[in-house]
């Protein structure tokens, strides 16, 4: 899987900002004239942020569709739909800032769960526990902005699913670990 230029990168904060205005105005992103890269099936996440604090963040973490139409629909559903924000009000538009990561396909990670610290780079992977009906997601600069050592990574994301902290040591719960590209909409 091809990393994205710094020019991709920029049409990619550029189609996530669009995307937002767009819907929270009540219209709806057209797709048109992007560049290869765009249509190869991503998964990505797109994070707001409103001075600094946290606003929204929604991804498709599989590749299951077009880099394009994944943008679109986390810009969208990080704007409008994240079930622990409002959604985003016109008025809001000039005072937030957006972050696109773009994943590497998730893997599994394969060691036995004794070991799955030793095998989680902090600022590396991000990472996916699901089990016991339960999923949850963190990207990788989540552990490097709380200074969080692996185990603290694995256990925050096992709270994140829903589930209980150390639950990644159980055979039962599963740990997916992926990669991410970050362009953060001030740096572009």
């Amino acid at each position: 899987m091809a990393m994205l230029t710094p020019e991709e990168g920029r049409t990619a904060v550029d189609l996530a900002r669009s995307s937002i205005e767009k819907a929270v105005n009540g219209g709806r992103m057209a797709l048109q004239n992007l560049p290869p890269v765009f249509q190869e099936k991503r998964g990505v996440f797109v994070t707001i942020k409103r001075q600094g604090y946290l606003r929204g963040c929604i991804g498709v973490p599989y590749p299951r569709m077009p880099l394009g139409e994944a943008i679109v629909e986390a810009a969208v559903s990080a704007a409008l739909e994240d079930p622990r924000f409002m959604p985003v009000s016109p008025r809001e538009l000039d005072d937030i800032d957006l972050e696109v990561t773009v994943l590497t396909e998730p893997r599994p990670l394969d060691c036995p769960p004794e070991e799955r610290p030793n095998s989680v780079e902090v600022g590396k992977h991000g990472l996916i526990v699901s089990g016991l009906g339960r999923g949850g997601l963190l990207l990788p600069q989540v552990p490097a902005e709380y200074g969080w050592t692996s185990t603290e990574f694995l256990d925050q994301t096992c709270l994140k699913a829903g589930l209980p902290a150390g639950c990644w040591r159980r055979d039962d719960v599963a740990v997916q670990v992926f990669e991410g590209q970050i362009f953060d909409e001030k740096a572009v």
